[in-house]
């Protein structure tokens, strides 16, 4: 069964695929998958490689690499879905690239309701690096994914015994947030405000400003790049601004 969903799913044009069961995968912060859903027993994760867009200064050019990997996958996993649910007769859920996610106080828009970073170790995909992000064994740390939730009984694959983070510490310094600074942890806050500026902190910064301001500067803020970007945002999503980390990565580099 794993071998036809395998062949499915990279028929489709995912870069890899791997298999967790629900007890090998582990979040220190997302939700329990039966919370999610009730009777889950697997994790399908889809990786993706990452294109060459996010190598641009470019941050509108470095951004469409990114949602079009984003578009790409969401095709991929409805389809792997509709596999699993006329084929198999499986149920699956659906965890997407990025959004939507959980947006609250508590979780300030950082935790992923399936962490697709730790399903992806649990799937033998890789490994998490100094930089916090999954290396895998072929592309390296420019690999995205996605994961559908089914009650389909599957076993992990195996895991990736190999350390592939060449400890060389670019990640660390090409950080212009210092967000690395401590090993195992991303600073997720210091982090958003280099790589999403134009996130939810600044729309109500903007829009607090602009309800005690008088008419005249009013007029000037909705003149201000920064509501331009802020409104481009709005309907397009989170907009990184920032792929140092993916893109300073030696390891899969071509």
């Amino acid at each position: 069964m794993k071998k036809r969903i395998r062949e499915f799913a990279l028929s489709l044009g995912a870069d890899d695929v791997g298999v967790a069961a629900a007890q090998d995968y582990r979040s220190p912060q997302s939700p329990d998958l039966q919370a999610i859903f009730p009777g889950a027993k697997s994790l399908i994760v889809l990786a993706y490689k990452e294109l060459q867009n996010c190598e641009s200064q470019n941050m509108q050019i470095a951004m469409a690499g990114r949602l079009d990997v984003m578009e790409f996958a969401r095709s991929c996993n409805y389809r792997l879905a509709r596999f699993l649910d006329r084929e198999l007769r499986a149920k699956a859920m659906t965890v997407p690239l990025s959004y939507p996610l959980h947006m609250s106080f508590e979780t300030k828009g950082v935790i992923g309701d399936v962490s697709l970073r730790h399903a992806a170790v649990a799937a033998g995909l890789g490994h998490i690096g100094r930089h916090n992000l999954v290396i895998h064994p072929e592309m390296g740390t420019r690999v995205v994914f996605t994961a559908l939730i089914t009650d389909l009984d599957l076993a992990s694959d195996p895991p990736v015994s190999e350390n592939l983070c060449t400890e060389c510490d670019l990640c660390v310094k090409g950080c212009p947030a210092s967000a690395l600074d401590e090993p195992g942890k991303t600073d997720a806050m210091k982090c958003l405000k280099k790589s999403q500026p134009y996130g939810i902190g600044s729309a109500i910064k903007l829009w607090t400003q602009f309800a005690e301001s008088p008419l005249e500067e009013q007029k000037k803020l909705v003149r201000d790049v920064n509501y331009w970007r802020l409104y481009q945002a709005g309907f397009i999503g989170f907009q990184y601004f920032c792929f140092n980390c993916m893109s300073s990565c030696p390891v899969g580099r071509r």
